[in-house]
């Protein structure tokens, strides 16, 4: 299925107009380009559409992530969490996968270690995050879906292996962006 995907993708990402102008001047106009750009990609996309491509290099990952988190779409890869953000919006964006089924993708996702470098590649944009954070929920905790107001990658799994009693999450931030077509723009880290 990741093939697949794979292929729709790149279909997807080739039809794709990025409407950003490329001799945007400066970080904060880049930023606001980015994120329309964003609310327009995010429009197009439904339930079980491949989103982007994540990769990890610390845990060999590149898969290609799709929109929803329900049983049968997280059955193809990662899933995007439908009311969080995508790339360049400033906000939560959550990523859940299984840990020991269904091609696994965050088998390995407690190896990723603060500091690690994660990219998260979309039609209109690269995304560059790096790890700072690791802890451990209740399964029932929504408290990890709340938006707080910066980009933050969510990962999330099963914990332990091979129950569902609790999540173990991962937290990245952004550090780099490079709107298709234009220049790569550096995001200081934020709190």
């Amino acid at each position: 299925q990741q093939e697949r995907l794979s292929s729709q993708y790149d279909r997807r990402a080739k039809s794709f107009s990025p409407h950003i102008k490329v001799d945007v001047r400066d970080a904060a106009s880049a930023a606001t380009a980015i994120a329309e750009e964003a609310s327009i990609y995010r429009r197009s996309l439904h339930v079980g559409d491949p989103v982007g491509r994540l990769q990890i290099g610390r845990i060999g990952l590149k898969m290609i992530v799709v929109q929803g988190t329900d049983e049968g779409t997280l059955t193809k890869g990662p899933g995007h969490y439908l009311t969080t953000g995508l790339p360049g919006q400033g906000r939560l964006i959550y990523i859940a996968g299984h840990r020991t089924t269904y091609l696994a993708p965050f088998s390995h996702i407690n190896d990723i270690r603060n500091g690690d470098f994660m990219t998260l590649t979309v039609p209109y944009g690269v995304f560059e995050y790096r790890a700072f954070r690791h802890y451990i929920v209740k399964s029932d905790d929504l408290g990890v879906l709340s938006n707080r107001g910066r980009e933050i990658l969510r990962l999330q799994a099963c914990h332990p292996r091979f129950f569902a009693t609790h999540r173990y999450i991962v937290d990245a931030q952004l550090v780099a962006f490079e709107p298709r077509g234009a220049r790569t723009w550096l995001r200081p880290p934020s709190g």
